[in-house]
């Protein structure tokens, strides 16, 4: 009798763990002061855990393209010799519009300043999507400033 009940506790015990990490995380992004004085947060689906990952208009290389055609080089920065890569955090909502965008690491605060208002102004993505429904993903990009 032990010797069957084992391998069948083993398999329930696989059999949870594996639907256990079927399922998709979610994170919570600051999403500003409520009325009261108190944080609020939204919570979010993580980009590498949809089932439907947002996506740029055009894909990838849109995108590449996107960020080349628009992006401003602060001309401080330019006459300082500074580069570097701003890598930032926002959220593709459920409409596809940008939000809550972050600098994760940044490299100076007018390349920052600069990849935040690239982000903000994008166009609006296609949304994630996730059990046949749109919904909130953040996404995790860098913006590269060379010389």
């Amino acid at each position: 009798m032990k010797t069957t009940f084992l391998p069948l506790l083993s398999s329930i015990i696989l059999l949870i763990l594996g639907f256990s990490n079927a399922r998709a995380q979610t994170c919570r992004v600051s999403a500003g002061i409520s009325c009261d004085g108190m944080q609020t947060y939204k919570e979010v689906f993580e980009y590498d855990y949809v089932e439907v990952k947002p996506s740029f208009p055009g894909g990838n290389e849109a995108l590449l393209d996107y960020i080349n055609k628009n992006r401003h080089y602060p001309a401080d920065a330019y006459n300082q010799g500074i580069e570097g890569r701003v890598t930032c955090s926002f959220v593709v909502n459920a409409d596809g519009n940008i939000s809550h965008i972050r600098v994760i690491k940044g490299c100076h605060k007018s390349l920052n300043m600069e990849a935040m208002r690239l982000l903000a102004e994008m166009p609006t993505w296609n949304p994630g999507r996730q059990a046949s429904h749109s919904v909130p993903v953040r996404v995790v990009h860098c913006i590269p400033f060379r010389k």
